[in-house]
């Protein structure tokens, strides 16, 4: 393929470093208004999205509204959002990009009952921390993951007309990151799937 190595890394490196893993410490120990949900989130999260120069919001007042009226997080209280609320946001704009809006709902419900807005030791902070602590570690692996399927596709139908190469190598490029999101999203489903059945039968035993 016409783009070299180097700057492959490089562009990975320049996409990554853009990426901002919002930490819990940094998010306001005071509940916030609307206009100040979407605009923190939009400051901090943008960077990390396609169009960062984009003045379209990344979380919309309508979509935060329908949000809680669909009992996907706690509605705010006395039209604001506490601190627990932006963790569960900033959870559900990492999952909309791969997975409807009834999973992410089963998959937070357990959250939200268990750990929401409680005074004990163990919070939806806690499980925030332990998820996005690890993305470093997790950046440096799928660095090396798409370098590694570069290379492959930078091999590929050396024996395609010439006229068409280029085209084919970053079309097998493509395809190769597109099976790992396909197979890692049928995987995420099944198990939300799972945890679905998990519960709906834990319920089943309570009520006999």
């Amino acid at each position: 393929m016409t783009i070299d190595t180097q700057d492959l890394i490089n562009s990975m490196q320049e996409t990554f470093s853009r990426m901002t893993f919002i930490k819990s410490e940094e998010i306001p120990d005071i509940s916030l208004y609307m206009d100040q949900v979407t605009t923190f989130l939009d400051e901090r999260l943008k960077s990390s999205t396609r169009d960062k120069n984009s003045d379209e919001k990344l979380m919309t007042k309508t979509m935060i509204n329908n949000y809680a009226k669909n009992e996907v997080i706690p509605p705010p209280e006395k039209k604001k959002y506490s601190k627990d609320h932006m963790l569960l946001l900033i959870f559900i704009f990492y999952y909309k990009s791969f997975l409807q809006i009834n999973d992410i709902k089963e998959l937070l419900d357990p959250i939200i009952d268990n750990f929401y807005n409680t005074d004990g030791d163990f919070g939806i902070e806690n499980i925030y921390d332990a998820v996005f602590d690890e993305m470093g570690d997790r950046i440096k692996e799928i660095t090396d993951d798409v370098y590694k399927k570069y290379e492959m596709a930078a091999a590929s139908f050396e024996d395609a007309p010439e006229e068409q190469r280029e085209y084919l190598k970053k079309f097998y490029f493509i395809c190769k990151l597109g099976s790992d999101i396909f197979l890692k999203k049928l995987i995420i489903e099944k198990t939300v799937d799972s945890l679905k059945e998990y519960r709906e039968a834990k319920n089943s035993k309570t009520e006999d």
